[in-house]
């Protein structure tokens, strides 16, 4: 497996939400992460990914809710949550996609 393709398993997916936005204006960007991930590999991979100085990575797990599916009770997934913020003159265009 390539450096590349580690680094694609620990970052699955930009997140565009409206906090996310704000980060953005601020030089944060947030990101879905492999739940095994630990900060450093998600620093290493961003760094290596986008080109751009890591200064700070803050994790959150979100519990995924219980909701209905077709009558039945189901599960949604639990997600970790990267908030990336990135040294100053660095910047990420995530709406431009990986």
């Amino acid at each position: 497996m390539s450096a590349e393709a580690k680094h694609y398993d620990v970052i699955r997916k930009p997140l565009i939400t409206e906090k996310a936005t704000m980060a953005s204006e601020h030089g944060g960007v947030v990101f879905e992460v492999a739940m095994s991930a630990n900060k450093p590999q998600i620093k290493e991979a961003v760094e290596e990914l986008f080109g751009v100085k890591v200064k700070a990575v803050n994790t959150t797990i979100t519990k995924g809710k219980v909701k209905r599916f077709r009558g039945q009770p189901g599960k949604r997934r639990d997600v970790k949550k990267a908030y990336v913020t990135l040294e100053e003159g660095n910047t990420i265009d995530v709406t431009t996609g990986l």
